[in-house]
């Protein structure tokens, strides 16, 4: 549903609105709808520099009711990446498998959307921690028709380096050796 129109530009004491008026505000800026997925199982990938790939099962599709509609994307991937303990994961946000919400070009530089820096105690747990990555992001795709918003993962290491959602380098069968969940959330709000 668009911003009403029909209300005063500024509103001054003593302003009564019509029922009409009244109306169009109940319609706007409202949450029309919410899809949301959750990862629950890992997944893993080896990855040369500067290199990029989709996390599988971890994608939101939604339709919005109008062009004008924007989408709040709301997730949290929990995440590692790991050959000689100074690596960190980076995310980067698609809608319809292309990047969204990255930072700005520069040189050779690579974009990405967040990342998750590294284990100050690398040497001892860089290969058993997996950190929180969150993204959030107010979109404007324009349009009505089925829109797929997912979660690409990269690293920041130097040649061949392993990224792991959900899950550390470690795979002993320890306690400590965690296994988590990541989650996207995307929801239509009313322009």
């Amino acid at each position: 549903m668009a911003t009403p129109t029909s209300l005063p530009a500024t509103f001054v004491a003593g302003n009564v609105l019509t029922a009409a008026q009244m109306n169009d505000l109940r319609g706007a800026f409202r949450i029309l709808q919410v899809v949301s997925t959750t990862k629950t199982d890992t997944f893993t990938a080896s990855l040369a520099q500067a290199a990029t790939t989709a996390i599988t099962g971890l994608t939101a599709s939604i339709t919005p009711s109008s062009a004008t509609s924007k989408v709040l994307v709301l997730a949290q991937v929990n995440a590692t990446a790991f050959k000689t303990y100074t690596e960190s994961a980076i995310t980067i946000l698609t809608r319809g498998g292309t990047p969204i919400c990255i930072g700005d070009a520069a040189g050779n530089r690579s974009q990405g959307t967040s990342g998750s820096g590294y284990n100050a105690n690398a040497a001892a747990y860089g290969n058993t921690t997996v950190l929180g990555i969150p993204i959030l992001f107010l979109d404007s795709p324009a349009t009505t028709s089925a829109t797929t918003y997912g979660i690409d993962i990269s690293h920041t290491g130097a040649g061949t380096t392993d990224v792991y959602v959900n899950y550390p380098k470690a795979t002993t069968d320890r306690s400590d050796h965690w296994r988590t969940t990541s989650t996207i959330t995307v929801m239509e709000i009313s322009a």
